[in-house]
């Protein structure tokens, strides 16, 4: 029998409309987490008459915030993307991150593909082409779970696919 080797298709991609309702999502959702934090902070320096570190949240200017978001952002893609090949918007749209042959990205994949997403004008790369900056850069590929899952194991049944 002939040993084929697993490419990502275009067949596979995700669509424009699931990437950006992935980006959407996941910036609400970063911008929970930043709130969440924020209000914790506060909450718990009220609760125990430490003002220090709810004054400091409090005091934030807007650039200050928006850099609180990036970190926060950066450990959101980071995190998920790296043990979960997907975020919770990917999740909810039934797609997932993958290496050109199929496999699970990389540590080094997961921090460029994380790090390209600072770039200006980088989540509206993928409307003018079929993979954004961040996929390109990083060499990954979002697609279809389900036909990527049927597609792999038609070429290989033995495949034991963890996502």
């Amino acid at each position: 029998m002939e040993n084929k080797k697993f490419t990502v298709t275009d067949d596979l991609l995700a669509s424009k409309s699931q990437r950006f309702l992935n980006f959407i999502i996941d910036v609400l959702i970063v911008y929970v987490i930043e709130i969440t934090i924020g209000t914790t902070i506060i909450i718990i320096g009220d609760l125990t008459n430490s003002y220090a570190a709810s004054n400091w949240v409090k005091a934030l200017s807007p650039i200050e915030s928006f850099f609180f978001g990036l970190i926060i952002l950066f450990f959101y893609y980071g995190l998920t993307e790296m043990y979960f090949s997907r975020t919770f918007a990917k999740y909810f749209t039934k797609t997932l991150v993958v290496k050109h042959d199929g496999s699970k990205p990389n540590m080094k994949s997961v921090i460029i593909r994380t790090v390209s997403r600072l770039i200006p004008l980088e989540p509206f790369s993928f409307l003018t082409a079929e993979r954004g900056w961040h996929d390109t850069l990083s060499v990954t590929y979002v697609v279809k779970k389900h036909e990527f899952i049927a597609k792999k194991k038609l070429l290989d049944p033995s495949d034991e696919i963890a996502v």
